[in-house]
């Protein structure tokens, strides 16, 4: 039976990084099912779902920690389970823009918690704005919106929120 392993490492930015993590897990028999990775300033993420079998697992995470060590990366191994599919909400995709501010994802986060709203997935990031050079900042979020929400009230309360915050907001059903 497989197992799954949540795989996080951190380190300097350089060609080729994602090759040979990848060649390590491989090596030892592990499947990515799932990974985001992304330049952060001169350093380079990754989140990685790795299924193994129980006997290479250990192996795996050897071989990851000494590839840590010559590569000077921050790694976190934990095992994990999957996660069941849940019938009770509905998948929503939210996309945010505005002038860059503290605490939006603070802000952002908070509206949906507040409503019992699961975000699956976040993506943030800065920019300067074409012809102005005004920093923006954008958010993509999937979310789990419970079905016993009314969908026209979260819509209303959505774009009452981002009037108040400033914010261009789109929230709109992921098709599958």
């Amino acid at each position: 039976m497989a197992q799954l392993l949540v795989i996080s490492a951190v380190g300097e930015d350089r060609t080729g990084i994602v090759h040979d993590l990848a060649q390590v897990v491989l090596k030892h028999e592990g499947n990515i099912l799932e990974s985001r990775m992304s330049q952060l300033g001169n350093e380079f993420a990754m989140l990685l779902l790795v299924s193994g079998h129980w006997h290479t697992v250990s192996k795996l995470e050897q071989a990851l920690d000494a590839f840590a060590a010559t590569e000077n990366l921050l790694l976190t191994v934990r095992a994990t389970n999957e996660k069941s599919a849940r019938e009770d909400c509905l998948p929503y995709a939210c996309d945010l823009i505005c002038m860059d501010q503290g605490g939006i994802v603070f802000n952002v986060s908070g509206f949906f918690t507040a409503r019992q709203i699961e975000i699956a997935e976040l993506s943030t990031r800065s920019y300067p704005a074409a012809h102005t050079g005004t920093s923006m900042f954008s958010i993509q979020a999937n979310i789990n919106v419970p079905a016993d929400i009314p969908i026209a009230q979260l819509r209303e309360e959505f774009m009452q929120f981002c009037d108040h915050m400033n914010i261009d907001g789109l929230l709109e059903p992921i098709k599958h």
